[in-house]
């Protein structure tokens, strides 16, 4: 290959996307420092990882050494992951408000709590896997990743190491056992991790899948009859040669130690069947370590990778929205508009966002069929084309009330029908605050706003707001104008001023836009005392 790959950087609390010109700018003076011949090479591509997060409770040896295995491999691949260590004090709540944040960081692309929580505090470890958004799910631990695969749904993600099994088994690499149609499979252990999502797995690749756990009978008999065996019980050495078919297929996912004076840590890796028996009998069989421990880091890379694509796919420009209508049931005779509005069936507005692209932490929702949009989206498509504005205005209203509003959201609409991209901008009615004189603009009947008595008087509650500083700025001005007209400039001045003291902050950005450049409240002139006591508001 004639492409060469230069950096990285690595910037402990920095999470963004971009490309900073500055980083850029040191990698290349560095590297052409040391092979000048770079200097003159054409840049094909600027990058930024993609960012897996993880979270461990505690300080557990051996989640350590996973964690680092993996933060090594992220590394490796180009995947920025970051490792965000807690204390074993940690509260439920707190662990949870942590998750959340990692959920709506368009940043984090997946996020895996390290199990077994090591903390002195109770926590249920289930509660905290199930808060992670199921977008960002890459251990597949969670109910919907979990029930979407339970039901045969494979578009989720799959835990990690039941899918590096299933690659093992079918990759030409592997045992290159691409069809599992009418293959005998026995799964021995049930876990949530490993045994039962991988009994599920080989299920609905067409396998006939036998579970075997601990009140299992004859399991060695059980084993002897499969064609392919996954052993997952955390047993040193447990399944032998002799429980094995000739010929079968054997995946080991066991990891235990065993004491070894010869080694130099005095112990040595074996998996749940015995290695040295074994070999001799399968056609095809794992070691450990070496065998299914690579694999389910790389399936976890795997799954990162595919989440942070969907999240792309999400923001691309130029895919047509896919909107679900809820059409109305016309009644006759037609009910009056308020009525209309009520019984009306609404979209959950979480759902309308999810179809549209805008991601659950762009949304700030007001209950469940409002919500504002954060500007923060912008960034996020920024690269995106501009789109195409067309304004609605000067329509002098029709009989029926059809005007500008309802031209809008019909335009809207049509546009939608032919696969366009579109939305509707309008701004509040003024019916709240002007009690109806300048109509709803919220259209009749079966083509309205709905709910109309809503969006007419509250919103997300900004009228109001409005409404509240508007008769605050009211009131100050109103008790401003009682006292300049009851005392004297310099009563006043004296009240705002104490004349040993400098003037406040606040007070001498008030000077700097009269023009006076003065510390003191005795330095100044009567017109300038005059100029700062009054607000000199005049009525027309």
């Amino acid at each position: 290959s004639d492409t060469v790959v230069l950096g990285g950087t690595s910037q402990k609390g920095n999470w963004s996307t971009e490309v900073s010109a500055v980083d850029k700018a040191d990698i290349l003076h560095r590297v052409t420092s040391l092979w000048p011949s770079l200097a003159s090479a054409p840049i094909v591509q600027d990058a930024v990882g993609l960012r897996p997060g993880r979270e461990q409770v505690g300080d557990r040896q051996d989640s350590n050494v996973y964690i680092g295995q993996k933060l090594k491999s992220a590394t490796e691949v180009g995947i920025t992951a970051k490792h965000v260590k807690l204390g074993t004090d940690i509260s439920e709540s707190a662990l949870l408000t942590i998750v959340n944040q990692l959920n709506e960081d368009p940043n984090v692309h997946g996020i895996i709590v390290q199990l077994p929580l090591d903390c002195n505090t109770a926590i249920d470890s289930d509660l905290v896997t199930n808060a992670i958004a199921r977008e960002k799910d890459v251990d597949g631990l969670g109910v919907v990743n979990a029930g979407r695969l339970a039901r045969g749904n494979l578009d989720c993600f799959v835990p990690c190491t039941p899918r590096g099994c299933l690659e093992l088994i079918q990759s030409p690499r592997g045992a290159g056992l691409a069809s599992l149609a009418g293959v005998s499979a026995v799964v021995v252990g049930r876990s949530k991790i490993v045994g039962s999502p991988m009994a599920e797995l080989l299920t609905w690749h067409h396998a006939t899948v036998t579970l075997c756990h601990s009140r299992t009978k004859d399991l060695a008999q059980v084993c002897r009859q499969a064609d392919l065996l996954v052993v997952a019980i955390g047993r040193a050495q447990y399944v032998k040669s002799d429980w094995i078919k000739p010929g079968a297929i054997v995946i080991d996912c066991g990891i235990n130690s065993l004491p070894d004076s010869s080694r130099a840590s005095g112990y040595r890796l074996v998996g749940d069947v015995d290695f040295s028996e074994a070999k001799s009998v399968a056609g095809a069989i794992t070691p450990v370590p070496g065998g299914v421990g690579p694999m389910t880091v790389a399936m976890l890379l795997r799954n990162t990778m595919e989440a942070a694509l969907a999240e792309r796919d999400k923001s691309l420009a130029g895919q047509t929205w896919k909107l679900s209508g809820i059409p109305p049931v016309p009644k006759v005779p037609v009910p009056s508009d308020i009525d209309i509005s009520r019984s009306a069936t609404l979209k959950r507005v979480d759902q309308l966002a999810g179809e549209i692209g805008v991601l659950p932490s762009e949304l700030e929702q007001y209950g469940h069929h409002k919500a504002k949009i954060s500007l923060k989206i912008l960034d996020r498509l920024s690269s995106a084309p501009d789109g195409k504005l067309t304004f609605v205005t000067g329509i002098t209203p029709t009989p029926l009330g059809e005007g500008k509003s309802t031209t809008t959201l019909g335009l809207v609409q049509a546009f939608t029908e032919i696969g366009v991209n579109s939305c509707a901008c309008i701004r509040q009615p003024s019916q709240g605050p002007t009690f109806g004189v300048k109509g709803g603009a919220a259209g009749g009947g079966y083509s309205q706003v709905i709910p109309m008595d809503e969006f007419n008087l509250h919103l997300t509650g900004d009228i109001h707001a409005v409404t509240a500083a508007n008769n605050l700025m009211a009131s100050a001005i109103d008790t401003r104008l009682f006292h300049e007209s009851t005392q004297s400039d310099e009563a006043l001045y004296r009240r705002l001023a104490p004349k040993d003291k400098p003037f406040t902050e606040v007070q001498q950005r008030r000077l700097q836009k009269l023009g006076i450049d003065k510390k003191m409240p005795s330095e100044l002139t009567a017109e300038e005392v005059s100029n700062i006591v009054g607000l000199y508001v005049q009525f027309f």
